[in-house]
C-alpha cells in the first residue's frame, strides 16, 4: 500500500500481536517497522491529507481532528496493553520507511534512555473539581433574610465572601493532601494546569489535574488509595482515568 507514514510510537521489540481488526488513522492497519532493537508503529495515510499543508488545514477541524485523535489513541491504548510504548505527537508523518528508520537513528539514545526508565509502567491521572452547589443542597433552603439596611447588606456580603474563601481553602488543602500521599507512592508525578472547564465539558472547577507514574503490577493498590479519599470532603469530586502510556513522563521524546 503507498502513502506517507503515520508513526504512533516508539518501543521495544515485542512478542504479543496487537488486536487482529485494530484499525489506525484513516483505517489502515498499524504494522511494526524494526530498526536495529527498537520498533516504530507505522500505519499508511494518504497524501492528500496528511501531507505538510492539508494536515495543517486539518488540525483546524475538530471533527476531522476529533476522529484522528480516537483513532490514534486507540493503537496506543492497543500497545499499553502488551508493551511500554513511549507515544509520539499526533501527526508525526514521514515520507516513507526509510525516512522513520533515520528518525529513529537520530534519536536513538534518548529513546532507549526514556523506555528504559518507563518499561512496566502506566499513568495515571487524578483531578480534583469544587463543585460549589453540593454543599448548598445541605444548607437550609429557607430564603436569607432582606437586609434592612446598607450595614446589614454588607454584613451579609462579608458573610458570603467569607463562605466562598473558606471554600477554597478547604478545596486547596484537600487537593495538596492528596497530590502529596499520592506522589509518596508513585514512582514521579506531574502537576498538569487546571483544565478549562468551558474546554473541557466538565461541571465545577478543577484544582488538581495530576499524573502520576506507577508500576504497573502496584496499580490496583494506587487506585484503592483514590478511591478511599472520594468522599473525604463533601463538595469535591475527584476523577481517576487511566491506565495510560506514560504521556507526562516522556521527557523530550513526548511533547504535546
Amino acid at each position: 500500500m503507498t502513502g506517507l507514514r503515520y508513526v504512533y510510537a516508539v518501543c521495544r521489540p515485542f512478542g504479543t500481536p496487537l488486536q487482529a481488526q485494530l484499525a489506525g488513522v484513516a483505517g489502515d492497519p498499524p504494522r511494526l517497522l524494526h530498526h536495529h532493537d527498537l520498533v516504530a508503529v507505522v500505519s499508511h495515510v494518504p497524501e492528500r491529507d496528511f501531507a505538510e499543508e492539508p494536515l495543517h488545514r486539518h488540525l483546524e477541524d475538530l471533527e476531522w481532528l476529533s476522529t484522528t485523535v480516537r483513532a490514534h489513541q486507540s493503537v496506543i491504548d492497543a500497545l499499553t496493553v502488551v508493551t511500554t510504548p513511549l507515544p509520539l505527537r499526533l501527526g508525526t508523518v514521514f515520507r516513507d520507511d526509510s525516512g522513520v528508520r533515520v528518525m529513529i537513528e537520530e534519536r536513538e539514545e534518548g529513546f532507549r534512555r526514556t523506555l528504559d526508565r518507563l518499561k512496566g509502567r502506566v499513568e495515571w491521572g487524578v483531578k480534583v473539581y469544587v463543585e460549589p452547589a453540593a454543599p448548598a443542597r445541605a444548607e437550609t433552603t429557607e430564603t436569607p433574610a432582606k437586609p434592612v439596611s446598607g450595614r446589614d447588606y454588607l454584613r451579609q456580603r462579608r458573610q458570603r465572601v467569607r463562605s466562598h474563601e473558606d471554600m477554597w481553602q478547604q478545596a486547596e488543602a484537600f487537593a495538596t493532601r492528596l497530590h502529596e500521599k499520592l506522589s509518596a507512592y508513585a514512582e514521579d508525578a506531574r502537576l498538569h494546569a487546571p483544565q478549562n472547564p468551558t474546554l473541557s465539558g466538565a461541571s465545577g472547577q478543577n484544582v488538581l489535574n495530576a499524573a502520576y507514574l506507577v508500576p504497573r503490577g502496584e496499580s490496583e493498590e494506587f487506585v484503592e488509595m483514590v478511591d478511599r479519599t472520594k468522599d473525604d470532603v463533601p463538595g469535591m469530586r475527584v476523577e481517576l482515568t487511566g491506565p495510560w502510556a506514560a504521556y507526562s513522563f516522556a521527557g523530550e521524546e513526548q511533547q504535546p
